[in-house]
C-alpha cells in the first residue's frame, strides 16, 4: 500500500509524461494501491501505452537515463555486485559501477522499497536505470542462466548433499509443491523451450559442466546455465526420468518414455529418451505441440500448383503415396496434414506409427511396441482385417513391410507412408534394394514426394540481398527468373532472436508415377533416367522449389543450398 504524499508524487510524474488522461491516472493509482501488478506492468496490460514509450517518457520526467541493456557491455565484475536472488526477485539487472554508485535497471522504478532493498542486498549505494522487462529479463538469463535464482536457492538450502535418486523414490513428485527447487528448475527448463519456440532439448552432461541445448527452427542453440549446474546433474536428470514414467535407478541403458503437460493453457506431449554416456545419462526431450502439431495442406508451404496437384493424388481411391526424406524434414508432419485434409466420417483411417506424435479425432491410431512383437508389419496386416479405406504407416523399414503395404494398395486402399533416401526417384531404388519386384512398384505406387524443411526468413528484419551474378551461376541458380521477383538475406532483430529467421516451412517434390515413369521403373532404369523424365513431364526439383521460394522472399540462397543437393542428373540428361 502507498502513502498519500507517494500517492501524490506519482500522480504527478505520470501527469508529466503527457501520456495519459487525469482519470486514467486515477484508474492506475486505484489499482496500484490494491497491492497488484505495478505501475508498468498496469500501463502495459490496459493498453495505455507501449512498456519502452512510457519508459522514456518516465525516464525524462523524473531525470533517470533510460538504456537498451542488450547494448550495454555489463562487465563481470559488476554482476556479482548483486545477488542472484535479488536479480530475479525484482526484475532488475546492474549496469556499472561509478564512485561507489551500483547503477541498476529497473523497468517498475514505482516499486515500494526497490531502491533500499537493493542497497541491503548489494552494500552499495544504488541509482536506478529504466529499461523494458524484457530487455532486462533477457540479460538477466545471458548473464546468469536459466534458473539461476533457483540454483542459488538449492545451494543456500545445502540441497546438494541429498542423494537425489532416494529422495526423488520417496515422493510423489507430480504431487510436490511447484516451487520444489528441482522440480522448479526443471519446469522453467521446458517453458524457456516452449517460449524459444524449441522443438528439442538436449541435457549433455561434460566432464565439468551440463549443458542445455534447444533445437530452434532445425538449428541447434546453447542456452545459457549458471556455472554451478553440474552439481545438481543427478537430480535435474532423475527429475526428468521420474516425469517420463522411467526407471531412474537405471543408468546402464537407454530408456524412452513420455510427459504430458499443461503450459499456460497449451497441451505439450514431450517424448524423453536418455542414453548413457561416460559423464552420465544424456537426456533428450521432443517437444510436441497438439496444437500448432495439426497443420492444413495451406500451411505446409507447397506452390499452389503443388498443392493442387497433392489433393486430388490424397483423394485417389488407392495406391500408394511416399514422402522420402531425412529425418527431421517434416515427413510426419505432412503425412498427419493429408489425414486431417481427408478425414470424414465416410472414411475408415488407420494408422500406425512409432511414436503416436499427435492425436487425431475419428482416426484410429495404433502404437508400435516392438517388446510384444507389435512390429509395422504385424500391425499393418492386422489392419487389412478392419476394413479400411485409407491406412497410414510410420515408416516403410523392411521387405516385410513393403509388401503387405503393396498389396494393401493393390487391393483397393490408399496407402501413407515414409521412405529414407535423397530425393523422390531414389525411392524407387530402395524399394527395389529392398527385394520388392519392379513390376509391383510401378503398378502400386501413384506418387513419390520428397521433402525438406528450411528457415524463413523474418519479416521485420529481412533485407534485399546485393546481387551477385558470379554466385549465382556457381550455384546454377536460374538468372532469367531474377525479374520474377527478390531474393532477400538475413537481418537480425528482437522477433527473431538476432538469428534473422523465425518459423520453416518445406520445399518440396512432386514425382507422379505416370505410364513412362512405370516403364522406367518395370525395365530398372537408372534413378536419373526417372528423375529426367519427371522433370520433362513437369516436376519442379528440390533445388527448383527452393529457388522459387528465394525469389519470393520466404527464405535465402544459403537455406536453400544448406538442405537440397545440386541435379546432377538434369545437367547429365
Amino acid at each position: 500500500m502507498t502513502t498519500a504524499a507517494t500517492s501524490n508524487r506519482m500522480s504527478g510524474i505520470l501527469q508529466r509524461t503527457g501520456l495519459f488522461a487525469p482519470e486514467q491516472v486515477e484508474e492506475l493509482l486505484s489499482r496500484q494501491q490494491q497491492g497488484g501488478p505495478g505501475v508498468t506492468e498496469l500501463v502495459v496490460t490496459h493498453g495505455f501505452a507501449r512498456e519502452d514509450v512510457f519508459l522514456q517518457k518516465l525516464a525524462e520526467v523524473m531525470s533517470l537515463p533510460y538504456v537498451r541493456v542488450g547494448d550495454v557491455a555489463i562487465e563481470p565484475a559488476v554482476l556479482s555486485k548483486l545477488p542472484t536472488k535479488a536479480v530475479f526477485q525484482y526484475n532488475v539487472i546492474p549496469l556499472n559501477m561509478e564512485s561507489g554508485v551500483l547503477r541498476v535497471a529497473t523497468h517498475d522504478p514505482f516499486r515500494q522499497g526497490l531502491v533500499d532493498a537493493l542497497r541491503l542486498a548489494s552494500g552499495f549505494r544504488v541509482r536506478l536505470a529504466l529499461s523494458t522487462s524484457v530487455e532486462i529479463a533477457k540479460a538477466a538469463k545471458k548473464f546468469y542462466g536459466v534458473g539461476a535464482d533457483t540454483l542459488e536457492q538449492m545451494i543456500q538450502d545445502n540441497r546438494i548433499e541429498v542423494a537425489p535418486e532416494e529422495d526423488l523414490l520417496k515422493k510423489d513428485l507430480g504431487e510436490l509443491d511447484q516451487e520444489a527447487s528441482v522440480v522448479k528448475f526443471v519446469n522453467q527448463i521446458i517453458w524457456e523451450a516452449h517460449q524459444d519456440r524449441a522443438t528439442d532439448i538436449h541435457l549433455e552432461p561434460q566432464e565439468n559442466d551440463l549443458r542445455i541445448r534447444y533445437r530452434i527452427d532445425g538449428v541447434l542453440h546453447q542456452t545459457p546455465v549458471p556455472p554451478q549446474l553440474k552439481r545438481f546433474q543427478a537430480a535435474i536428470i532423475s527429475r526428468v526420468k521420474v516425469m517420463a514414467g522411467m526407471d531412474i535407478a537405471e543408468k546402464r541403458l537407454p530408456q524412452d518414455g513420455r510427459i504430458s503437460l499443461r503450459i499456460r493453457g497449451e497441451e505439450i506431449d514431450v517424448r524423453v529418451s536418455t542414453m548413457p554416456t561416460v559423464y552420465g545419462e544424456s537426456v533428450s526431450l521432443r517437444l510436441l505441440m497438439r496444437s500448432s502439431g495439426m497443420l492444413g495442406m495451406d500451411k505446409l508451404g507447397l506452390s499452389r500448383r503443388d498443392e493442387s496437384l497433392l489433393k486430388k493424388l490424397i483423394h485417389k481411391p488407392h495406391g500408394i503415396l511416399l514422402v522420402t526424406g531425412p529425418t527431421g524434414s517434416g515427413k510426419s508432419t505432412s503425412l498427419y496434414a493429408w489425414i486431417h485434409t481427408i478425414n470424414s466420417v465416410d472414411k475408415r483411417i488407420i494408422t500406425i506409427e512409432e511414436p503416436i506424435e499427435y492425436e487425431m479425432a475419428g482416426v484410429n491410431q495404433i502404437q508400435v511396441r516392438p517388446e510384444i512383437n507389435l512390429t509395422f508389419a504385424v500391425g499393418l496386416r492386422h489392419i487389412l482385417r478392419q476394413d479400411p479405406d485409407v491406412i497410414m504407416v510410420g515408416e516403410v523399414r523392411d521387405k516385410e513391410t513393403a509388401e503387405i503395404a503393396i498389396r494393401a494398395a493393390l487391393t483397393g486402399h490408399l496407402v501413407f507412408s515414409t521412405l529414407h533416401t535423397n530425393d523422390s526417384a531414389g525411392a524407387v531404388t530402395r524399394l527395389v534394394d529392398m527385394g520388392i519386384e519392379p513390376f509391383l512398384v510401378a503398378s502400386s505406387i501413384e506418387a513419390l514426394i520428397a521433402q525438406r524443411l528450411v528457415r524463413r526468413l523474418c519479416p521485420v528484419c529481412r533485407k534485399p540481398w546485393k546481387i551477385d551474378m558470379s554466385f549465382l551461376e556457381s550455384v546454377s541458380f536460374p538468372i532469367e527468373t531474377l525479374s520474377t521477383g527478390t531474393i532477400y538475406e538475413v537481418g537480425g532483430c528482437e522477433e527473431c532472436r538476432m538469428t534473422g529467421f523465425r518459423g520453416r516451412t518445406g520445399i518440396y517434390e512432386i514425382l507422379v508415377v505416370g505410364d513412362r515413369i512405370r516403364q522406367l521403373v518395370v525395365t530398372r532404369a537408372p534413378t536419373s533416367d526417372i528423375k529426367n523424365a519427371a522433370v520433362q513431364e513437369g516436376m519442379h526439383t528440390l533445388r527448383q522449389d527452393g529457388w522459387n521460394k528465394t525469389l519470393e522472399g520466404v527464405t535465402t540462397l544459403e537455406e536453400v543450398l544448406r538442405v537440397s543437393e545440386e541435379d546432377e542428373a538434369l545437367s547429365e540428361g
